[in-house]
């Protein structure tokens, strides 16, 4: 098994609402506005809908549950559903009080997204698991997409 990139997916999201703790955590509800999908086989913008709901846990864990439209630079139109799990340490809470981005890598955050379409373009999309890892950027989050991919031995 291989991780072969896919793309890069900047989601822009409006500053989350605290909807206050409740029994399973404290929910943290943020609008997506827009942004870039960059990648070798799959390129647009996303689009002004869906958006971000983190939950963090009594333990300080933050459940990731994402959904995005995105329309492709040839027009088409793909749901994008993630869920996973976002740890925020406190090197990345300093970095974005001050504005700056977090590196990959300095805190757990992974997720695994998941296609539809109904476009026969990107049906491909539907038929493969792909993981990513996530960093937070000052206004949204950015995630380096990998589709998970079979490798087969070569013989003789």
């Amino acid at each position: 098994m291989e991780l072969v990139p896919l793309m890069t997916l900047r989601p822009t999201v409006d500053p989350p609402v605290d909807t206050g703790p409740g029994a399973l955590g404290r929910r943290f509800v943020g609008a997506c506005t827009g942004g870039t999908v960059e990648g070798p086989r799959l390129s647009g913008t996303i689009l002004p809908s869906g958006g971000d709901w983190l939950l963090l846990d009594g333990a300080g864990t933050g459940h990731v549950d994402g959904r995005l439209t995105l329309r492709t630079d040839d027009g088409a139109a793909v749901y994008l559903a993630y869920r996973g799990i976002a740890r925020v340490t406190a090197q990345v809470g300093a970095a974005l009080a001050q504005g700056q981005a977090a590196g990959f890598g300095d805190m757990y955050y992974v997720v695994q997204p998941q296609f539809e379409t109904g476009d026969d373009r990107y049906a491909w999309l539907t038929r493969i698991v792909t993981v990513a890892e996530g960093r937070l950027v000052p206004g949204g989050a950015e995630y380096r997409v990998f589709e998970v991919a079979h490798t087969t031995t070569p013989t003789a």
